[in-house]
Parts: C-alpha cells; structure tokens; sequence
C-alpha cells in the first residue's frame, strides 16, 4: 500500500497495482511480432473467404461447366483453334469442302436451328480468371472451395485430436497408477506404426468422405499431444496451488479441468496449431490419393490429382492454383502458430 496527498491535503492510500495478466502479456508480445501479426491477417482473410463459401456467397457455382475444356486463364487470352481441337475449314474460290467433309453443307443448316434452343448457359467463356479445367470448372472457384472443404477438415481433425490428447493425458498424468499405465500401453501400441501406414489402413477401412477423413486423423493425431499434457499434469499436480485446492475439499476433476488445465492451456492451444498444418497437409496427400474426400467435393488434394494428367497436357494452371492457395495459406497459419508459441512461452516471459 502507498498514500497520495489529494486535493484537500489528506492522505489517501492507494492499493497495489494489478498485474497484467497472462492472456493480455500474451497479446502485447504478439503484436510486436510483425511477421506474426502479418500471418494473422492473412489467416483471418483466408477465415473470411472460407466463411463466404460456406454460406454460398462465393464459388457455389463450382460444379458448373462455365467454360470450354481447359480454358486458359484471362491474362493469357483465348487459346488458339488447335489447342482447342477446332481446325477451321479451309477457304477459297477452289476449295471443294465437300470433297474434305461430306457433312459440311449441313453445318449452316444446323447451326440456324441450334439458334432456337440456344440459352445463355449454353455460352461458355473462352477464358476464365484462373482458368478451367478439363470439364470447363472455373479454377478459382475450386481453389476457393477445396480451400473450405482442406480447412475444415484440418481443423475439426485438430479438435478432435486436441480433444482425445488433452483428455487421456490428463488423466494418465494426474491419476498415474494402473489409469497411466493403460493410457501409455495405448500410446506405445500407436506409436508403435507409422503415422502413415496407420492413416491409410483406417482410411481402408472406412472409406472415403469428409467425416472419415476427420475422424481418420483425429484418432491417429493425438500421441503427440497426449505426451505433452501427461508431462505437464504430471509436474502441475504437486504444485502448491493445486494441495490447496486438495485441502479445501475440491474434486479430482475440480483439480484436474479447473485448476491444472487453464494453466497448461497455452501448451495445448500451440500443439493444436501444429495439428492443424499437419492435418491439411495429411488431407491433401489422402485427396491426391483417392482415400480423402468424396467424388462429389473437391479440395487442394483432389484438384493436384486431376492436375497431374493436365500438367502432361500443358495445362498448367489447376496445378498453380491449388498449390498457391494451399502455400500461402499453410505458411501464414505456421508463422502464426511459431510467434503464439514465442508469446506464450514461460522462459520468454521471465526475460521481461
């Protein structure tokens, strides 16, 4: 306690200043971050443009042959008549077209009556933003859907894991005894396989679609996780604040999510950013595969299986997109995750 002299000359005490707290520590280091604070704003536009999809207000015509097979993109111009397959019949005051192809002279014919039922869908644009692809699919417009579809599974995976990882190491770490040692004896036997191998044989077993590709790698995501909470309950449970917490009666789940957890969250909430840049990637690779998603959805892993057959063709741009979309996207969202890491680092704090 410490006095002022106010106004009318009396002493007047004054109570301690309160502390900033962890959270708010944690938000000043990052904003000093610039490279951080850079990679927010890129992960929340992302968030933004998966938001907009998901409501329809972009890309929901994604499925829609809007252009001629593989049209270029717009900054390249129209593709030229042989790129397309449409060779131009030859011209001229001695040229028989008919003797080339015998139908020739019913193409005027049929292209008077085709008028009739022509509509406006039935025109497809020569070029398109960022291209199509071989049906005619606007590129952009399956970027930014399979960047919806990539997303989501990577992050509702990572809470899933996250959630398995906190709960079992929790338990195995504060409980101990015959608890931990059955949580262990089911890490060992995970661990035990190759994160590879054990994703392909469930993706196998349960087949394709966006739920199985979530439930996939929620169940063979959470060793990691699992490890680093057990080790923190394990150090937090002798702590004084939690045998004062023993002492006035408080519960073993009291002590456990109430009091241990909020103070082991910062290690939790870092893992599951890693999980989630681990998980779009795993997607992808399974998509390109032909074990992740449906037929019937697209993300970055189906757009690079189509596009390999393309890239031969010399059709390039299916590949560019999904890879510039997936890059920038995967790379902001580890910056992220590196400078929430450093912001919330107990050593760093203690530098202050």
């Amino acid at each position: 306690m410490s006095a002022v002299l106010t106004s009318s000359g009396q002493g007047a005490s004054v109570g301690p200043e309160r502390s900033e707290g962890v959270w708010a520590a944690a938000w000043r280091r990052y904003k000093a971050d610039r490279v951080g604070m850079v990679s927010l704003v890129i992960v929340l536009l992302f968030l933004v443009l998966i938001a907009a999809s998901a409501l329809n207000l972009v890309a929901k015509d994604w499925q829609k042959e809007v252009g001629v097979p593989n049209a270029p993109p717009t900054f390249l111009g129209p593709a030229p008549p042989e790129a397309t397959g449409v060779i131009e019949q030859p011209k001229g005051p001695n040229v028989d077209i008919s003797a080339i192809d015998p139908l020739a002279p019913k193409y005027a014919e049929w292209a008077e009556k085709s008028k009739a039922y022509a509509t406006a869908e039935t025109v497809k644009a020569e070029t398109l933003p960022l291209g199509g692809d071989r049906l005619g699919r606007d590129v952009l417009s399956k970027a930014i859907k399979g960047t919806e579809i990539s997303v989501f599974v990577g992050v509702l995976a990572a809470v899933v894991a996250t959630f398995l990882g906190t709960l079992l190491g929790a338990l195995s770490g504060y409980l101990g005894g015959k608890v931990g040692d059955f949580f262990e004896w089911l890490y060992n036997v995970f661990e035990a396989v190759p994160g590879i191998l054990l994703i392909f044989a469930f993706a196998a077993v349960f087949g394709r679609g966006i739920g199985t590709v979530v439930l996939i790698l929620g169940l063979t995501g959470w060793t990691g996780l699992y490890r680093q909470v057990r080790a923190e309950f394990m150090k937090h449970r002798s702590r004084e604040y939690v045998r004062s917490a023993e002492a006035i009666g408080a519960s073993s789940f009291a002590r456990m999510f109430k009091h241990i957890l909020p103070n082991v969250s910062h290690v939790i909430l870092v893992r599951m950013g890693l999980l989630v840049v681990g998980f779009i990637k795993s997607e992808v690779i399974l998509s390109y595969l032909g074990l992740g998603v449906g037929i019937d959805d697209v993300s970055w892993g189906t757009m690079l299986s189509e596009a390999q057959a393309e890239l031969i063709l010399g059709y390039w741009w299916q590949l560019v997109a999904a890879t510039a979309f997936m890059c920038v996207f995967v790379t902001a969202f580890s910056l992220m995750a590196d400078a929430a890491r450093d912001a919330l680092d107990p050593k760093l704090r203690g530098l202050e």
